[in-house]
């Protein structure tokens, strides 16, 4: 038997229409696979219905991956790829597998050999780097930053290293609401000549891609409480 396919659907960043940010044929073909790999299972079927509303959302069989899932759940969820159906993976927002726990199930799949294919489609990671005027040959995705304090502080002594260093571009992200404590922070603890891009609500139409020196935004005026955001760093010098 023929093994099926695992298509990694990306997913939106932001409220809206699937139609304006994914191609046709990614809604296509999601209309055709009836198992599904899902970080949070409400999301995915809301998305699911928000890409074709003929969808019947209940003939579909869900797994949920997350950070919770156990290593030897994983493997049993490419069973129906190894039984020839086709697998779709949906992340919470944005491409699957990239920061992103389907990258456990990718890996499982190229183990057994079941082909992968990505689709296009939007990642905050490489939308915020493309406008954020920084370097893109060379860069360098966190995630978030850790509680502790000491160790919170090691981690961006560490990325100011990186980019004085490597010139690599520094990405991360932070509770939403916690982005307005999280840029004073860094004005204050970090060189006020360094660069921070703050991307905000990318894909929406209240997007905001804003890059200033860290001095600017030690006395700017903003309130980025509660809006999806990531965080880049960099330096001209």
């Amino acid at each position: 038997m023929d093994f099926g396919k695992i298509y990694l659907f990306p997913s939106l960043l932001s409220q809206g229409s699937p139609a304006d940010v994914l191609p046709q044929r990614n809604i296509e073909l999601i209309t055709g696979v009836h198992y599904f790999v899902v970080e949070e299972l409400r999301t995915a079927r809301r998305f699911l219905k928000a890409c074709d509303r003929s969808i019947d959302i209940d003939a579909l069989h869900f797994e949920v991956l997350n950070e919770h899932t156990a290593p030897e759940a994983v493997e049993a969820m490419l069973a129906p790829a190894l039984q020839g159906k086709d697998i779709g993976i949906i992340s919470e927002a944005g491409c699957p597998a990239v920061a992103d726990p389907g990258a456990d199930l990718v890996a499982c799949a190229q183990r057994h050999g079941v082909e992968v294919v990505p689709l296009v489609g939007p990642s905050s990671i490489l939308l915020s780097l493309m406008a954020s005027g920084f370097n893109g040959q060379s860069f360098a995705f966190f995630g978030y930053l850790p509680i502790d304090a000491q160790r919170r502080t090691a981690a961006l002594k560490q990325m100011e290293r990186d980019i004085r260093s490597r010139r690599q571009t520094q990405i991360f992200i932070e509770t939403p609401y916690r982005n307005n404590k999280l840029i004073a922070e860094l004005a204050s603890s970090l060189p006020p000549s360094l660069l921070l891009c703050v991307a905000a609500d990318i894909t929406a139409p209240t997007q905001s891609i804003t890059t200033k020196p860290l001095s600017y935004w030690k006395t700017a005026k903003y309130d980025y409480n509660k809006r999806p955001a990531i965080f880049l760093l960099y330096s001209e010098n």
